[in-house]
C-alpha cells in the first residue's frame, strides 16, 4: 500500500491575503484554442489558485512580468484591486486548459473588467514585457 508522503505532490504552497468571512468558492475549467488570447483584463474579488491541466498559459499579473505556466504548473493571484492581464493560450498549435478555484468576497461579483480608462489610469504598474 502507498503512503501517504509518497501519493502526495506540493504544487505550490503560498500565504494568500486575507479571506473574508462567508466566501464563496467556485471551481471552473477554463479551455482556450490554440493561439487564444484569453479574456481582457480584469479583477477577481478574491484570490484565485489555478493549475495549468494541459498547454501553456501567458499569466500576467500587475506589478509582475508576464510568464509561461506549463501544464502540470500550478498558479495564484491574490484578486482584490490586482488586474490580471493575461491568461491566454501562449502556444499557436496546441490547446490549453487550466482549472481555477475563486474565493469571492461576499456580495461582490467574481470577475469584473476594466475599462479603457482606467487601464490607462493603471498602465504605470505593468511590467512591461521582455523578448
Amino acid at each position: 500500500m502507498q503512503t501517504l508522503q509518497s501519493a502526495l505532490s506540493v504544487l505550490q504552497d503560498v500565504e494568500p491575503p486575507f479571506i473574508p468571512a462567508g466566501a464563496h468558492a467556485m471551481t471552473i475549467v477554463v479551455e482556450y484554442p490554440p493561439g487564444n488570447p484569453g479574456i481582457p483584463p480584469h479583477k477577481h474579488s478574491g484570490p484565485v489558485f489555478g493549475y495549468v491541466i494541459e498547454g501553456e498559459m501567458l499569466f500576467e499579473l500587475e506589478g509582475e512580468p508576464p510568464r509561461v505556466v506549463r501544464g502540470g504548473e500550478a498558479f495564484w493571484e491574490p484578486g482584490g484591486d490586482v488586474v490580471h492581464y493575461q491568461d491566454g493560450n501562449n502556444r499557436d498549435d496546441i490547446p490549453m486548459r487550466f482549472t481555477v478555484t475563486m474565493l469571492c468576497d461576499p456580495g461582490k461579483p467574481m470577475l469584473t473588467f476594466l475599462d479603457d480608462e482606467e487601464l490607462e489610469q493603471r498602465k504605470n504598474r505593468r511590467v512591461p514585457r521582455t523578448t
